[in-house]
């Protein structure tokens, strides 16, 4: 009876991981953001892409951990909606996928020791915006998030495991996170300046895309919100 009670018990934590991971890492998709981050990334020299993978990844946990556990109620304590934040954070993508569109063509370096070396505060905050927010974690992860974090279950220990399960989850995210961007220039090295440079451009498309699809959610639930007779009858 015990080892059974046991067993659903890391069986249920178990399916909190994996939906945590089954929900964001598709969204947050760390290896189509690889190009985009080598992209741009070009100034800097191995051992800073390195390190600011590293900043990436770990901005990239903080951010989705908070949104899951908190989230939620900064949002209420601020009178905002998840549409709202659609909207905005949309906006935001559509803007950073477009500039990258329009970019020069770069080859993506693997070290460029005569540039001038930027600080370790031009780093970090680079790290946060705009690798970690948007591109990496943008407002359809902190989306997700927000809705793993919403109903939070009845009880001092269910929610505990709760939490330490949506830990677990984001932690192996970020872990591909770190991989995917640490080892970016690799990846791409084989594809070519050509290749990168037509994986670069799809990659800036589909994010544009994406944050209009994001916008677009966002005004398509307001617009229901303040328009109920609009809403399709079941």
């Amino acid at each position: 009876m015990l080892a059974a009670s046991i067993l659903g018990a890391i069986l249920h934590f178990g399916s909190i991981v994996m939906l945590a991971v089954g929900a964001l890492l598709p969204i947050v998709d760390p290896l189509g953001g690889a190009p985009i981050y080598l992209a741009m990334t070009t100034a800097l020299t191995s051992d800073e892409r390195s390190r600011m993978a590293k900043s990436v990844a770990i901005n990239s946990f903080l951010l989705l951990i908070a949104s899951t556990l908190i989230g939620a109620y900064v949002l209420d304590f601020f009178g905002l909606s998840i549409p709202a934040v659609q909207v905005a954070g949309g906006i935001v993508v559509c803007l950073v996928g477009w500039s990258l569109l329009n970019s020069p063509n770069t080859q993506p370096a693997v070290d460029r020791s005569a540039a001038p070396a930027p600080t370790s505060d031009d780093l970090s905050q680079q790290a946060f915006y705009p690798m970690t927010m948007p591109l990496t974690v943008g407002p359809g992860s902190i989306s997700v998030a927000l809705t793993l974090g919403a109903n939070p279950p009845a009880g001092f220990r269910s929610l505990l495991l709760t939490a330490v399960a949506h830990t677990v989850g984001i932690l192996l995210v970020a872990i591909g996170v770190y991989l995917c961007y640490r080892y970016a220039d690799r990846i791409l090295r084989k594809l070519g300046p050509t290749g990168t440079g037509v994986v670069v451009r799809l990659t800036a498309f589909i994010l544009l895309c994406i944050g209009v699809q994001i916008c677009w959610n966002g005004v398509h639930a307001l617009i229901a919100n303040a328009f109920p007779s609009l809403r399709p009858s079941a």
